[in-house]
């Protein structure tokens, strides 16, 4: 079983979903060396019932199903970091008093 478990819902074979699933294979490289994940690629065109079904209403959007809890990180995954944080995968950073 997989240690991580990411879906990525695009539209299509556009620039945008073609740098948001370069993107994600970097980060999962660098982020889950080592560690079991699996990665789905969906293109809501092709499977419109899907996206439905896990109301997908922006693309490129990123899921993380596991572990748990499950969360959403939408846009082309250029800010690594900011994914990461989306994920639940670095601590929030402190906030200035």
């Amino acid at each position: 079983m997989s240690e991580y478990r990411l879906r990525l819902y695009v539209v299509g074979q556009t620039p945008r979903a073609e740098r948001a699933i370069a993107n994600l294979r970097e980060l999962c490289e660098k982020e889950f060396d080592g560690r079991s994940y699996e990665v789905e690629v969906i293109d809501v065109l092709e499977n419109p019932q899907i996206a439905e079904k896990e109301k997908i209403l922006a693309t490129p959007m990123l899921v993380m199903f596991l572990p748990p809890p499950m969360r959403r990180v939408i846009g082309d995954l250029s800010d690594s970091e900011k994914v990461l944080l989306g994920l639940g995968l670095r601590p929030s950073p402190p906030r200035e008093s």
